[in-house]
């Protein structure tokens, strides 16, 4: 008797066999695909998917954001792509075991796939200093963050929605199983309502306080803006304050190099805007300007002293000056005096605060200092630690921010309480970093550029010695002379204002400041600009 199998029963019996996988290829393959197919059973199959998809997503983000995010939209777009990976995973998956090997899968791809980028936050860890801490923090922890939390979400959304496509999932069950199933929904609601929050605090925009009148309204004829322009072809940014554009203009330049000075210079030179237009300027690589790093090949010294001279021109075209003032403060100094060097033209005068003259000369002065604190203190830590660097040009340049911890115990002072009363109630915090020219992650990058920054410039420095290459200046120089300054800048500045000719020169004493005496002591400042400087350079003819 003949049976006859019904379609049904034959399209399982084929799917149930040992070439079931084999049957299942949409197309004719070759022998070791066939074989490589038959081997992958589908859970096999969907862990390999899974695998795939979050190392395609840390090849993605390693590729177009190896120093993590930067702006905004590339932290909108890391979350984003976090999301989708872990989604996916969840689907595939059926199972928040998705959420660990989705994130091992990730986090490795990520970091092989950035190997070639150079920085203190990318290179290895270094924990024995609240510098290497912070570059750990901001460079591997807050980045991956940043994907990590998505990704979890996007696991656990995936495997529910898994389950429920799958038969799982429905209402009912045991007690325990109820209740757990009521806590990981609220962890997963609660994770998404802080990264909706999170999302919106990276919207608020920047801005810098208008300039009011006594009416309490914004003064006629001030000004105060956040501008970007392109200098050297990257974008960067300034900030422009003052109760006059007609007045004349001081470009100021941060120290560092990659430090970031836009809520100090609106803090504490608010009665120098009454007299100047005072602009700041992020450069390349710091603070708002961070995002225009890389290419770090093409950072150097003397395009950052180019980007000067093109800021300068900008400036003078847009308030229609002949010339402007150019003060600097530390690696500021570096830049200001080799800009006014070579152009002395567009300069009315040069204002150098924590004066720079010879950086190798300084690190090494230094050095003998931190040895001599550790044998005055017997700190036999610090001395091991001094030694284990070695001698100044540091390789590590954790070594300098391990100096730069101990500055107050190598010059002890305390700053002027008017300086500390106008930061506090500024409100900007350490760093400046809480003030409101900075977005979210503009604040994030006030650090960030700090380290950066100074790792890209510090070995190009160690040739420079102004007292050999820069005997002349053909403007006047006014030095701020800081009581409380390191020895080991101070006397390099002192050596290089006694052999330096210019028209006019002259050396101010800051008997309350340490390294930034243009902050500690502004209204000194003040006083020196109105009262000698403007009297003696000032010629808008």
């Amino acid at each position: 008797m003949t049976v006859t199998v019904p379609a049904r029963i034959r399209e399982l019996r084929v799917s149930e066999g040992p070439h079931a996988a084999e049957a299942q290829l949409p197309f004719r393959a070759p022998t070791w695909i066939r074989r490589a197919w038959r081997w992958l059973d589908p859970a096999r199959r969907r862990t390999a998917a899974a695998t795939t998809v979050a190392a395609a997503s840390g090849l993605m983000l390693g590729s177009v954001m190896p120093r993590g995010p930067m702006t905004t939209a590339e932290v909108f777009a890391a979350m984003i792509t976090g999301l989708l990976a872990g989604l996916t995973s969840g689907l595939l998956l059926r199972s928040r075991w998705a959420m660990l090997l989705s994130q091992i899968v990730h986090i490795g791809v990520f970091e092989l796939v950035r190997l070639p980028t150079d920085g203190p936050l990318v290179d290895g860890i270094h924990l024995g200093t609240s510098w290497g801490v912070a570059a750990f923090l901001l460079g591997r922890v807050f980045n991956g963050l940043l994907v990590v939390l998505p990704m979890l979400l996007g696991v656990a959304y995936g495997a529910g929605l898994a389950r429920r496509l799958n038969g799982g999932g429905r209402l009912g069950g045991r007690l325990h199983t109820r209740i757990a199933r009521g806590l990981r929904r609220t962890v997963a609601g609660s994770v998404t309502l802080a990264l909706v929050a999170f999302g919106v605090v990276l919207t608020r925009p920047a801005s810098t306080p208008a300039i009011l009148g006594p009416g309490g309204q914004p003064l006629a004829g001030s000004i105060a803006t956040l501008e970007k322009l392109e200098l050297g072809g990257h974008d960067q940014w300034i900030s422009i304050r003052g109760h006059d554009t007609g007045n004349p203009v001081l470009l100021h330049l941060a120290g560092g190099p990659g430090q970031s000075d836009l809520g100090y210079i609106r803090a504490l030179w608010g009665g120098i805007e009454r007299d100047f237009t005072v602009v700041d300027w992020d450069q390349r690589g710091a603070g708002k300007s961070y995002p225009a790093l890389d290419p770090t090949s093409t950072w150097t010294l003397d395009q950052a002293v180019a980007d000067t001279v093109r800021l300068t021109n900008f400036l003078r075209q847009r308030f229609d000056e002949p010339k402007i003032y150019l003060i600097g403060e530390s690696w500021g100094t570096i830049i200001g005096t080799l800009a006014v060097q070579q152009h002395p033209e567009l300069y009315y005068a040069y204002i150098g605060g924590g004066q720079m003259v010879d950086v190798l000369a300084t690190d090494r002065l230094l050095y003998r200092a931190m040895l001599d604190y550790a044998s005055r203190t017997g700190n036999q830590d610090v001395a091991d630690r001094m030694r284990s660097y070695g001698p100044p040009p540091y390789d590590d340049v954790f070594a300098n921010a391990y100096v730069l911890s101990y500055y107050d115990e190598l010059n002890p002072h305390d700053a002027p309480q008017s300086y500390e009363d106008r930061i506090s109630d500024a409100g900007i915090g350490p760093l400046n970093v809480l003030a409101s020219e900075y977005m979210f992650m503009e604040r994030v990058n006030v650090v960030r550029g700090l380290a950066d920054m100074f790792a890209v410039m510090y070995p190009q420095l160690q040739g420079i010695d102004f007292r050999r290459d820069v005997p002349r200046l053909q403007v006047p120089v006014y030095l701020l002379d800081a009581r409380y300054e390191a020895t080991a800048r101070r006397l390099p500045a002192h050596e290089w204002f006694n052999l330096l000719k210019a028209p006019l020169k002259k050396q101010y004493v800051f008997r309350l400041s340490g390294h930034s005496a243009q902050y500690e002591q502004a209204d000194r400042l003040h006083y020196i600009l109105i009262h000698t400087v403007l009297p003696q350079t000032y010629d808008p003819r």
